[in-house]
């Protein structure tokens, strides 16, 4: 099995930008994508749909902003939207899979904290709803993946330049902290477990030609129960697929 995510920033912007070329050659089972940016009924099937796959949405109220979509091979035993808190939930950003009786998928875009750290505590309170519900998932037996967009660096080696961004909301010790927090509760950084000293990163901002010198930060995770991580094979970080300031990452497993 292989579970894809990808923010996007913008399906509409990235469907310029092959793809669903990309996305056929991809050929994940599940494909979460985050920041989409649009309602699917602004978009022409060509567009909302992909060959093979049945989509999922959660746009935000808010136009052009925020919102994710999941598009997915085979049939799912329950699907909800949200975390049932009216004000995350406006933004769009949650989507949970019950892929089997046992194993729930979390697509999630993540709130970012912003520059003038406008909407740390947002983010925090996101933090927090979220694991909440986690530990209770857990404590009833089930295996949780959660993937997506965090918006958090977790440690030093997962962006290019800690020191200079020490106070930058993405890398504050608050919210790293709530990784640690997850990490504490039953889940494991997949990824830096696999690869506890590789160094490879997930975003690149537009200015800068940052991603032309690789000046990044690692945002993009697969959080899994620590009683799923026997069944993962591998995580690939596909920084070699362009269209978005961010790239895909895939979570291969029997």
């Amino acid at each position: 099995m292989k579970i894809t995510t990808w923010n996007v920033n913008g399906l509409r912007a990235v469907m310029g930008k092959g793809f669903r070329d990309w996305a056929m050659r991809d050929a994940a089972d599940i494909l979460c994508l985050q920041e989409i940016k649009a309602r699917p009924e602004q978009l022409a099937d060509e567009m909302r749909e992909l060959p093979g796959y049945t989509s999922f949405w959660n746009p935000a109220q808010r136009p052009g902003y925020s919102g994710v979509a999941s598009y997915v091979k085979s049939p799912l035993t329950e699907i909800q939207f949200g975390l049932g808190v009216e004000e995350f939930d406006a933004e769009g950003r949650v989507i949970r899979m019950s892929l089997s009786d046992d194993l729930i998928l979390y697509n999630i875009y993540f709130p970012n904290g912003q520059r003038g750290h406008d909407r740390v505590q947002f983010k925090l309170a996101f933090y927090e709803t979220l694991l909440s519900q986690c530990n209770l998932l857990h404590a009833d037996g089930k295996k949780i993946i959660i993937t997506g967009d965090f918006n958090t660096a977790h440690q030093e080696i997962d962006l290019a330049n800690p020191k200079s961004n020490a106070n930058t909301s993405g890398f504050l010790p608050e919210e790293r902290a709530w990784i640690d927090t997850y990490l504490s509760n039953g889940f494991t950084d997949i990824y830096r477990q696999l690869y506890p000293d590789r160094i490879e990163y997930t975003w690149w901002t537009f200015i800068t030609r940052a991603r032309e010198r690789n000046v990044g930060w690692r945002l993009d995770y697969f959080l899994v129960s620590d009683a799923f991580v026997p069944r993962v094979k591998d995580v690939v970080i596909q920084s070699e697929v362009h269209g978005s300031d961010h790239c895909p990452v895939s979570l291969i497993y029997d």
